[in-house]
């Protein structure tokens, strides 16, 4: 049986985070600040303040886009019935496509980068204060028996 210290670990020899010649990141487990980060794919955004500002952008944007899908209205109510098997079809759709939006927002706060924490806590009151707070919505248009989107609210 083969001794495990710091420089053989399971038949490796050399730095315990090298991995067939590739110095492997260590990943964060406590948040903390700074731009030398991964976010949602391998070396993206890197160590470049500009790349890690699009990260940011993109996370706030995602962030807003999933709260535009939970409050959009793409679809004209289907009174007559005429239609119910391709607008539910079109609902399902509008429903992973937030889902999976969603999801991807989740994982690029698991980098624990407070800076992506609040950019998509940010994107998210933002979309919520554009779409579902009903601030900017005009007070004359109607209600639709009180239905605010095409897909079920994402709670429990």
């Amino acid at each position: 049986m083969e001794e495990m210290n710091g420089d053989h670990m399971h038949g490796m020899t050399g730095d315990p985070y090298m991995h067939r010649g590739r110095k492997m990141m260590m990943m964060h487990m406590t948040f903390f600040w700074g731009t030398d980060s991964e976010i949602l794919f391998s070396g993206w955004p890197g160590s470049h303040s500009g790349m890690y500002a699009l990260a940011l952008l993109l996370v706030l944007f995602l962030a807003l886009l999933v709260e535009w899908l939970s409050h959009c209205r793409l679809l004209a109510g289907d009174r007559d019935g005429s239609n119910r098997v391709a607008a539910g079809l079109t609902r399902t759709l509008v429903h992973v496509l937030r889902v999976g939006l969603a999801y991807m927002v989740m994982l690029a706060v698991m980098s624990f980068n407070v800076g992506v924490f609040l950019a998509a806590v940010g994107g998210h009151a933002l979309g919520f204060f554009l779409f579902g707070s009903r601030v900017l919505k005009k007070p004359s248009q109607p209600s639709d028996s009180g239905k605010t989107s095409d897909v079920p609210t994402m709670s429990c």
